[in-house]
């Protein structure tokens, strides 16, 4: 399957997913410009982490106005996944593409360590390779990530199935409400999440429990 990686300034993380696709699929992803408006024929759109338009005014709210955030939405309109991890995901957010907000962490403070997940949907386009519980390592590296939605929202969310992931055992960085770290919209193929599994795919890594994200996606499950 095809991929492509968005760039934008400031984001720092385009590599490691670079890397990541390449490794998995055997193919490399195709790479999208901030001004793009005509996106290639892919199976999969990421946006990476990093700290696009250096975070100004809010994580995310420079680059959710950008032109090829418009042509990301038009494609999952018509049903291609997208991913968006850390800033990637506050990018879906501030873009309306995904349900509720990304706050400061509880400790108003950069949180950069290894935590646990814990798939709470396994029937997604993008958890495939899971079960259902299975408890997950995985880098987190962010300032804003404490998820907040209205209550009304949330359990809607919940009921749905729209939580994917959760921080696991007492390992929640931010305050997230409901320990939430990944959610997705309805229609199931635009998902966000805080935590980096691009950076634990392989024993150079010290693991690979983010593997399975992204032989789900490409569907190389086997792989």
């Amino acid at each position: 399957m095809k991929s492509a990686v968005v760039q934008l300034p400031g984001l720092n993380r385009d590599r490691d997913m670079i890397a990541a696709l390449t490794k998995i699929s055997g193919k490399a992803p195709v790479t999208v410009w901030q001004t793009e408006t005509e996106l290639p024929d892919v199976d999969l759109i990421v946006i990476p982490g990093g700290f696009s338009y250096g975070d100004y005014l809010r994580c995310g709210a420079i680059a959710a106005r950008m032109p090829v955030i418009q042509a990301i939405r038009e494609k999952a309109e018509q049903g291609v996944k997208v991913l968006g991890v850390c800033n990637g995901f506050q990018i879906l957010l501030e873009a309306g593409m995904l349900p509720g907000a990304l706050m400061r962490n509880a400790s108003l403070k950069f949180v950069c360590r290894e935590v646990k997940l814990e798939v709470a949907n396994a029937e997604t386009a993008f958890t495939r390779a899971y079960a259902k519980g299975q408890v997950l390592r995985c880098p987190v590296a962010h300032h804003d990530g404490n998820y907040f939605a209205d209550a009304e929202t949330l359990k809607a969310m919940e009921d749905k199935g729209q939580v994917v992931f959760r921080y696991a055992e007492g390992t929640n960085p931010n305050g997230s409400m409901n320990d939430i770290a990944g959610v997705i919209n309805a229609r199931g193929n635009v998902l966000g999440m805080m935590p980096h599994p691009e950076n634990l795919i392989e024993a150079a890594h010290g693991g690979s429990d983010g593997r399975g994200l992204f032989a789900s996606a490409l569907d190389v499950i086997a792989a």
